[in-house]
């Protein structure tokens, strides 16, 4: 039988925990075509099938409880040695850069990095803010917080929480609606747009087909933009929910589930995961944002 490595171990531990190849690759930080690719080779390579497949998700098979009960073992054993070799005192230490947009930046992250400080004081933070993705496998950075469905294949990392959105519009204008149903494509408002650099978002994709263009009458090229101008009164805009929720001059005119969600990743490369100070960022970071999933997620 060809040799099976860690990583495949690793792939049927995750599938069996998640129980779905949508699942499994959330967790690994891979798309989900990757996940069945893997999993049809590695069963190749068993010799037997590893899980049955039915309308619940994945079960494992005898043999692929096997398996995965041989990773978790794998697992615990390898962590141990991480701690022995490590040392249970040592303090994670150095410097770390983050890169993350604008408008994570100023109405999520900043809250973060100062409580991280606080809790790791021998780690020095370098957050580089673009709008732009860096190449983290170039060392651009060592870790991402994306707004993004589809994070390169060669980073590893999850999906922290889905980013709603919303129409939104000045509060008045809810208050004359009064219960009416608004009805973004027949309503005759002017509508702030998104530029083109943000083309490949499903929200601009969105605009695209339900607003017809001559009612675009003013053009931004980042979100932070655009919920200036929502709040400046120069049209309605499709704002992240934890941003637009926080103007006081504005209010939803559509639930979070009308318009597409975005999802925020938190990424590393693969050859960084297991760095001190990365790890204890990316613990700390995936428990601080777990407590502002409400807000982020439009039902706060």
């Amino acid at each position: 039988m060809p040799t099976l490595s860690w990583d495949d171990f690793r792939y049927i531990k995750t599938i069996a925990t998640t129980g779905t190849l949508a699942g499994a690759a959330a967790a690994l930080g891979v798309n989900h075509s990757t996940v069945f690719r893997r999993l049809a080779q590695i069963e190749d390579r068993a010799g037997a099938p590893l899980f049955e497949r039915g309308r619940t998700g994945y079960a494992l098979t005898p043999r692929g409880e096997e398996m995965a009960s041989l990773a978790a073992r794998m697992d615990d054993d390898i962590l141990a040695f991480e701690r022995r070799v490590a040392g249970q005192d040592m303090r994670p230490s150095g410097e770390l850069r983050v890169t993350t947009n604008d408008t994570l930046l100023t109405d999520l992250l900043t809250d973060l990095f100062a409580d991280f400080r606080r809790a790791f004081p021998e780690i020095v933070l370098d957050i580089m803010v673009s709008n732009q993705s860096l190449n983290l496998s170039k060392r651009d950075a060592d870790v991402a917080f994306r707004a993004t469905e589809r994070p390169p294949e060669a980073l590893v990392g999850q999906r922290l929480a889905g980013i709603a959105w919303a129409v939104y519009g000045p509060k008045k204008l809810v208050k004359q609606l009064a219960g009416q149903k608004f009805d973004p494509a027949k309503d005759a408002h002017n509508w702030i747009g998104f530029g083109d650099n943000l083309a490949s978002l499903s929200q601009f994709k969105w605009l695209k087909a339900n607003i017809p263009a001559e009612r675009v009458v003013y053009k931004v090229n980042t979100v932070l933009g655009l919920t200036e101008a929502a709040a400046a009164g120069i049209g309605l805009a499709l704002l992240p929910c934890f941003l637009a929720d926080k103007v006081p001059s504005l209010a939803r005119l559509t639930p979070p589930d009308a318009a597409p969600p975005g999802g925020l990743w938190l990424l590393t490369h693969a050859d960084l995961r297991h760095t001190a100070r990365v790890r204890a960022f990316m613990d700390f970071a995936t428990d601080y944002v777990s407590r502002q999933r409400k807000a982020i997620e439009g039902t706060a």
